[in-house]
């Protein structure tokens, strides 16, 4: 039986594990936390949202973030700091512009077919992470925003996606806790949502229980291969030991792109932070004043999801700042904000405030497949999409080793 190892403990490394797992391989998962989803797939927004598959590398993304670049409380902030990788990025960003009908397109189709995965998969494990087919609506103050989202839901439905517009007058009926006067919507009842970290959490459990060797408290500081043989250098507890597979998998979120060149490969990764906030409903009041429908206020970049009773998830923004997962209370203050303007009858004395870095290609594509190495696998880059697209990528990567066995 092929041995093969998996590096990172998040959302895709644990899918990933997990459709290995069920292909009958012996696999060893690499987590430099104590448990899974510790990261990025802690506390995001919370969607699989198939419906927000649009990629980002449109001319409009570019205007908006020059406009705010000097906003620190913009949707999108952008460091003006220059840096080798910063301007690598954003000059493949630029040149994947011209791909962006056919890359939208694309990565609906792998979000419509991934949650489908994730459903049956957390059946077969009975794992509760707070699944909750509501749909999600997309909100739009003004007609530029609308009619924009109305060529969106062309490239959408190519992707096998349906969504509809919806008036202010449906809008209010789809969600009645939303305040304020807004141009229209587009809902798409087909969306859900759920709690990442507890999806991740319980299966990783159900790789323990197919056979998965899960080793946490590992810091992977090398990889390298011979294409017969990896050996990967991690560090547990202050003991530095060599384990030797015959394949791997990277799926290390941000630590994808150091990992990739000591295999000879380029997987240009950026951090892109991002900011959530989990609202606390300690009260009756604000449990009836909160949302059960999903929604993604396109003109701030924020996605909400309720996830059971009594919590609330508020999450967006991009900041382009390097490896940087410092928590500012002014990108903070504007996600509280939103919610006492939206959801007046929600009380916002009990915030609890995260950060985490999104791994994000410049063509915001995942990165699937083989490596330049025979025995090297790559799942990683998702991006804002992580929970969304991470069963179907997984199941692709699972697919591409088997197939890599003949």
């Amino acid at each position: 039986m092929k041995t093969i190892a998996v590096i990172g403990g998040g959302i895709t490394g644990v899918t990933t594990a997990y459709a290995l797992a069920k292909r009958g391989f012996a696999v060893t998962l690499f987590e430099r936390h104590r448990y899974a989803g510790m990261e990025t797939s802690f506390a995001n927004g919370g969607q699989l949202s198939a419906s927000n598959a649009e990629v980002w590398t449109h001319w409009s993304t570019v205007w908006k973030g020059m406009k705010w670049m000097l906003k620190n409380d913009a949707p999108l902030l952008v460091n003006p700091t220059p840096s080798w990788h910063k301007l690598s990025w954003f000059a493949e960003f630029l040149s994947a512009i011209p791909d962006y009908e056919r890359n939208t397109i694309e990565t609906t189709r792998l979000a419509v077919a991934s949650r489908q995965h994730m459903f049956e998969w957390a059946q077969a494990e009975g794992i509760d992470f707070n699944l909750r087919k509501e749909g999600i609506l997309h909100i739009y103050r003004d007609k530029s925003g609308f009619d924009h989202a109305g060529k969106v839901s062309q490239l959408l439905a190519q992707g096998g996606l349906p969504r509809r517009a919806v008036t202010p007058q449906e809008m209010k009926a789809i969600e009645p806790t939303l305040a304020g006067n807004y141009y229209g919507g587009y809902f798409t009842e087909s969306d859900s949502t759920g709690d990442i970290h507890k999806f991740t959490f319980g299966l990783a459990q159900a790789c323990e229980r197919l056979g998965v060797a899960t080793l946490y408290e590992q810091d992977v500081s090398a990889v390298r291969s011979n294409q017969q043989r990896v050996n990967i250098t991690a560090t547990h507890q202050g003991q530095q030991n060599v384990h030797s597979f015959d394949q791997v998998v990277i799926c290390a979120g941000v630590a994808s792109r150091n990992l990739a060149a000591q295999l000879g490969d380029r997987v240009n990764v950026y951090p892109v932070k991002g900011y959530s906030i989990t609202v606390n409903l300690n009260d009756a009041q604000s449990q009836a004043g909160a949302p059960t429908v999903s929604l993604l206020d396109d003109e701030t970049k924020l996605v909400t999801s309720r996830l059971g009773a009594d919590r609330f998830r508020v999450a967006g923004t991009a900041e382009f700042n390097g490896v940087n997962k410092d928590i500012r209370a002014n990108r903070i203050q504007p996600l509280v904000d939103w919610v006492n303007e939206c959801f007046p009858q929600v009380s916002t004395r009990s915030v609890v405030p995260w950060a985490g870095l999104r791994p994000m290609l410049p063509n915001l594509m995942p990165r699937v497949g083989r490596g330049k190495l025979s025995n090297v696998f790559y799942n990683t880059g998702h991006g804002h999409l992580g929970l969304t697209l991470a069963a179907v990528t997984a199941d692709m990567v699972g697919e591409v080793v088997a197939q890599a066995q003949d």
